[in-house]
């Protein structure tokens, strides 16, 4: 392999793990283990009663639920404002007339290349869920004080919703 080379040791539907040589700025040259991602997008939708639309969703890696804001995987040629409108009539049955970017965020860039864009939408409209078979979620409504005390207290341990969170303010 040489510098800037990948091997891909294995491709499945969302991630490609694979092993690259990288030449840092100070030369030296270093081999990694990298999972490619395609990116995602996640939603802070609040209602006229300033209340978060906030997921408990059942997470096999973990192995338990845990509570986050709607979020998902950028669809091949899908622009991460229409992955968070997606993911949001998905998973929350809501649609939004209002949009703010909340700027990008990546989880965990010491071996993986997602990025996430943040938004939050409001003046929302409920139209039904269409969750998928491989999901397990509650929608909850909790009110914005009661978010911010969940995420302080260790309840909210998720990172993207943490950080959306903070963004907003």
């Amino acid at each position: 392999m040489t510098a800037g080379g990948r091997v891909s040791i294995y491709r499945g539907r969302l991630i490609e793990l694979g092993l690259e040589t990288a030449v840092l700025p100070n030369g030296a040259t270093i081999e990694l283990e990298i999972v490619r991602h395609p990116g995602g997008a996640v939603v802070l939708a609040l209602d006229e009663a300033d209340r978060v639309c906030l997921l408990r969703q059942y997470r096999h890696v973990v192995g338990d639920w845990i509570w986050e804001l709607p979020a998902g995987v950028i669809e091949a040629g899908e622009d991460p404002l229409e992955t968070a409108q997606r993911e949001l009539r998905e998973e929350a049955g809501l649609i939004a007339a209002q949009w703010r970017e909340l700027g990008t965020m990546l989880p965990s860039p010491g071996f993986c290349s997602e990025e996430l864009c943040l938004y939050q939408a409001g003046n929302l409209s409920h139209v039904g869920a269409d969750i998928q078979p491989d999901e397990q979620i509650e929608v909850h409504w909790h009110t914005l004080e009661q978010v911010r005390a969940m995420a302080v207290d260790g309840r909210i341990r998720d990172a993207k919703t943490l950080v959306a969170l903070y963004r907003f303010g």
